[in-house]
């Protein structure tokens, strides 16, 4: 399974309006390519972040629309305000407790680390990061995709409030800290979003 993922930086006041077009234009062009098996988004209100993540059956279908998303793109930059980052990931994992719900909350944590090492950072995030959220009150869900050329890494914890977010994050930092010290990972930005389109589709890998 595969992903490819927009972000765009844009104006926090423009932010309701860039949920609608992608939940009325986005979202249903999407889903009627071929390949596409759902789409979601998630929103920093404060920082006027979104990010739109669709899910494909394959990389070739994935990228077979490139050309296709590419108005999408610009529209949805300037309807928001900002530039578009896009990313194209192989999703490794894929772990839910609870079905996806429009409202919760998520924390998105980027990192890098060597190529040869993807490998031991999934399994890290499988065995100890998902075994741990498992025994926070309000878990959800959890999820990590990987690019494996560059190794950039994106993992998400989903969570049934902010407040259960919130209450993880001495405990995802001591985590950060663990393999950093294990392993060759360098982790860059970490966003706490709001899921506001929650239709991604994505069965259960782990």
């Amino acid at each position: 399974m595969y992903a490819r993922s927009t972000s765009i930086q844009g104006d926090p006041g423009r932010m309701d309006e860039g949920i609608r077009f992608a939940r009325e234009e986005v979202m249903p062009a999407l889903t009627g390519m071929e390949g596409c098996i759902g789409m979601s988004m998630l929103v920093n209100r404060d920082t006027g972040r979104g990010i739109v993540t669709s899910s494909w059956m394959s990389q070739d279908a994935m990228r077979a629309t490139d050309s296709q998303v590419g108005s999408l793109r610009a529209r949805a930059a300037e309807i928001m305000g900002g530039e578009v980052d896009v990313k194209e990931w192989e999703i490794a994992v894929m772990h839910r407790e609870h079905e996806a719900r429009e409202g919760s909350w998520c924390r998105v944590t980027w990192l890098t680390c060597p190529p040869a090492e993807v490998d031991s950072t999934v399994e890290f995030f499988r065995d100890t990061v998902m075994t741990r959220l498992e025994e926070a009150e309000g878990f959800c869900s959890a999820s990590m995709m990987v690019d494996r050329e560059s190794g950039q890494c994106c993992g998400t914890a989903r969570f049934e409030s902010r407040e259960s977010l919130e209450a993880t994050r001495e405990m995802a930092q001591r985590m950060r800290d663990q393999r950093s010290r294990e392993g060759n990972v360098q982790f860059g930005d970490i966003e706490e979003c709001e899921l506001v389109i929650a239709h991604l589709r994505v069965p259960e890998l782990v």
